[in-house]
C-alpha cells in the first residue's frame, strides 16, 4: 500500500527523486514512460517522473477508457482475464520506453503491457516498480526484460 507515500508531499518527492535518479543513471536515452493504469497507480508515479525528465508519458488502461484506435491484449489474472489497451499512435518503432508500476506481484499485468509495447515495436528499456513481492515470481514472468524495484518483499 503506498497510499502513505502518495499523502506525504516530502516522501513522495523522494520517491520520485530516487526514480529519476535510477532512470538517469541507467538510460542516456529515452524517450516516454509508460504508466500500467489499470488496477494500479502507475499513473500517479508515471506522469510525475516523465515530466521531471522532460519526456513525454503514456498511459495503458483498462480496455474502452482510450480514446482513438488502440491496440489491445487480452491476458490471464489469477482470478478470470483482463484487456489492457494502449493507443495505436502512442509510440513509434524503436522508441525507448521504460514501464512503471507501483508493484509487481504476479507480473500478469506488467508482461501484458510489454506485450502491447512489442506490438508497437517500442523498444522496452526496463520495467520498473515501487515494490517487488518477491515470492510470487513475478519478474521471473518479464523474461528478459530488465527490471528493477526499489522494495523487495519475500
Amino acid at each position: 500500500d503506498i497510499s502513505p507515500l502518495l499523502k506525504d508531499p516530502v516522501a513522495f518527492r523522494t520517491l520520485i527523486d530516487l526514480l529519476e535518479d535510477h532512470v538517469r543513471a541507467s538510460f542516456p536515452k529515452i524517450d516516454f514512460i509508460v504508466g500500467e493504469c489499470l488496477d494500479s497507480r502507475g499513473f500517479l508515479i508515471g506522469p510525475p517522473l516523465a515530466q521531471r525528465l522532460g519526456i513525454g508519458f503514456v498511459p495503458v488502461r483498462k480496455k474502452g477508457k482510450l480514446p482513438g484506435a488502440t491496440q489491445c491484449i487480452s491476458y490471464s489474472l489469477e482470478y478470470g482475464r483482463a484487456e489492457l489497451e494502449i493507443q495505436s499512435d502512442a509510440v513509434e518503432p524503436g522508441q525507448k520506453v521504460v514501464i512503471v508500476d507501483d508493484l509487481l506481484a504476479t507480473g500478469g499485468t506488467m508482461c501484458a503491457a510489454c506485450e502491447l509495447l512489442k506490438s508497437l515495436k517500442a523498444e522496452i528499456l526496463e520495467c520498473l516498480v515501487i515494490i517487488e513481492l518477491k515470492a510470487l515470481k513475478g519478474s521471473e514472468k518479464l523474461n528478459s526484460i530488465p527490471f528493477y524495484s526499489l522494495l523487495q518483499y519475500d
